[in-house]
């Protein structure tokens, strides 16, 4: 089943952790609490023109654009570390790589694109994302991997750990908004 909440926030439930169906219970509160979180996201770029999405704060800064590309490369790593089991192949690496990574590279190569072509980008991720969720459980949701440091962590961490980098990513957007914008 496919499920696109991007494309139709309900304003009147988007502050609600609840039960969606065709998700389990506890997989339906983490597609709340990432929705709510994009749906930020996309209302802090909404709008946005190129030189807007382009703009660097100092040589050494991230732009929008390459934030945004980074959210989507995060969210697509942890689609192939929890959905696959494995990490970033040479192919996907060179697809997604200079988002994930951000700096230097990104400032010369994620540059020039329209404000349609993060979204979409954006809400293709978001989908794959829902159905790879739909696809579980909620046991699947609480398995434990060694991850970071040789430290445990579940796959519910591993998700929370998607969005919450989102927020962080959102805020330092919308600094950069309100400085491009003066």
């Amino acid at each position: 089943m496919k499920y696109d909440l991007l494309s139709k926030f309900d304003m009147n439930v988007l502050y609600l952790i609840k039960d969606i169906d065709g998700f389990t219970r506890d997989i339906s509160h983490l597609v709340s609490m990432m929705t709510w979180a994009r749906a930020t996201t996309l209302e802090t770029v909404n709008g946005l023109s190129m030189e807007q999405l382009d703009f660097l704060v100092d040589k050494n800064s991230n732009s929008i654009g390459a934030l945004l590309s980074h959210v989507a490369a995060v969210e697509t790593l942890y689609q192939v570390v929890t959905f696959e089991n494995r990490y970033f192949n040479e192919e996907e690496m060179k697809l997604w790589g200079t988002g994930l990574e951000l700096g230097g590279k990104a400032r010369k190569e994620i540059i020039g694109y329209s404000i349609d072509h993060y979204l979409t980008i954006l809400k293709d991720v978001r989908q794959t994302t829902l159905n790879g969720l739909n696809e579980r459980n909620d046991e699947w949701l609480y398995e434990e991997t060694n991850w970071w440091r040789d430290k445990p962590a579940n796959n519910y961490f591993k998700w929370f750990h998607v969005y919450e980098d989102e927020i962080n990513h959102r805020g330092q957007m919308r600094v950069i908004k309100k400085l491009c914008n003066n």
